[in-house]
């Protein structure tokens, strides 16, 4: 396909929402996304997140589903973490994805650019910050459409 413009912003959580990703492994973390995302014709825009979460704002091409591009990039993420870990991390099942549109790139980068102060002064965009428990249907969600762009 020539032209395409599809926007995703994804978010994942570590098993049990377990604080496993330390300062440290941040940039090893994004470099494996980066590689993953550039061997599936991924455009990645962003990455960022907290010690127990990853947010990622990614153009998809669209012959790849947004649930194989989650488990390819979850994939390979967690492998490098396990050989950091000792084999001791897992992500949750689950993630979420709310797609915008190209005018709110800049603010979704920026949103997730600044996780770490977005946290730590609760300044968060709850439709953006959701990932579903493995109780929660698909059906059941219900996304704040005034929280985030």
């Amino acid at each position: 396909m020539p032209y395409w413009r599809l926007y995703y912003h994804l978010i994942w959580a570590t098993k049990d929402r377990l604080p496993l990703i330390d300062a440290e492994m941040w940039p090893e973390l994004t470099r494996v996304l980066t590689l993953t995302s550039h061997q599936n014709k991924l455009i990645l825009h962003a990455v960022g997140g907290v010690a127990d979460h990853v947010h990622v704002a990614v153009s998809i091409p669209p012959a790849m589903s947004v649930a194989t591009a989650v488990g390819r990039l979850k994939g390979s993420s967690s492998r490098m973490m396990n050989q950091h870990l000792d084999d001791a991390f897992g992500w949750q099942g689950e993630y979420g994805v709310v797609s915008f549109g190209e005018r709110h790139l800049p603010q979704v980068v920026a949103y997730i650019s600044n996780q770490p102060r977005r946290h730590a002064n609760n300044a968060l965009w709850p439709t953006l910050e959701h990932v579903p428990s493995p109780r929660e249907s698909t059906t059941d969600q219900h996304l704040d459409r005034h929280a985030a762009p």
